[in-house]
C-alpha cells in the first residue's frame, strides 16, 4: 500500500479474507475510524490497514475486542495490565496444547483396542479427570 493510497471498505475486507460487515462492527465498536470520501464511502488508508491487521492477528490470538481496545487506545498502565493478563491466557493455552499433542502422540502410537482403558493414556487426562472428579480417583487399568 502506497502512503497516498487508499483502500474502499470493500478492498481491505477482500484483503483480509473478512466480510465488510466485520469492518463495519468494529467501527461501531470505535476500533476503526476510516476516513470518509466526498460521497461518504470510507476510505481506509495504511494506519488504518495496520489497526485491521492488529486486530486480526489479535482475534486469532483469543483476545476480545475490548482488550484490544484497551491495547490500540487506552493508557500504558492500563494497556500493561491487559497484555499481561493475555500472555498469562497464551501461556496456559500453550500448555494445554502441549499436552494435548503429547496425548494424541500417544494415541497415535498406541496398540490398545480402546485407547480409553489404556494406561498410558489415562496418565494425559488425569489431570482433567482430578479436577472435575474431585474425590473420585480414576486409575489406569492394566
Amino acid at each position: 500500500m502506497k502512503s497516498s493510497e487508499t483502500w474502499s471498505v470493500g478492498e481491505t475486507a477482500r484483503r483480509f479474507g473478512l466480510e465488510t460487515h466485520v469492518l463495519r462492527y468494529w467501527e461501531d465498536e470505535d476500533l476503526l475510524r476510516p476516513a470518509r470520501d466526498g460521497a461518504g464511502r470510507r476510505r481506509y488508508g495504511r494506519d488504518d490497514v495496520v489497526r485491521v491487521g492488529v486486530i486480526v492477528r489479535s482475534k486469532a490470538a483469543g483476545m476480545s475486542l475490548e482488550q484490544v481496545r484497551v491495547m490500540l487506545d487506552a493508557g500504558a498502565y492500563d494497556r500493561h495490565q491487559v497484555l499481561e493478563a493475555h500472555i498469562a491466557d497464551l501461556d496456559r493455552r500453550m500448555a494445554d496444547m502441549a499436552a494435548s499433542r503429547a496425548m494424541t502422540e500417544h494415541a497415535l502410537q498406541c496398540r490398545a483396542h480402546d485407547i480409553a482403558t489404556c494406561p498410558g493414556f489415562r496418565k494425559h487426562v488425569q489431570d482433567v479427570l482430578d479436577g472435575v472428579r474431585e474425590g473420585f480417583a480414576v486409575t489406569p487399568t492394566a
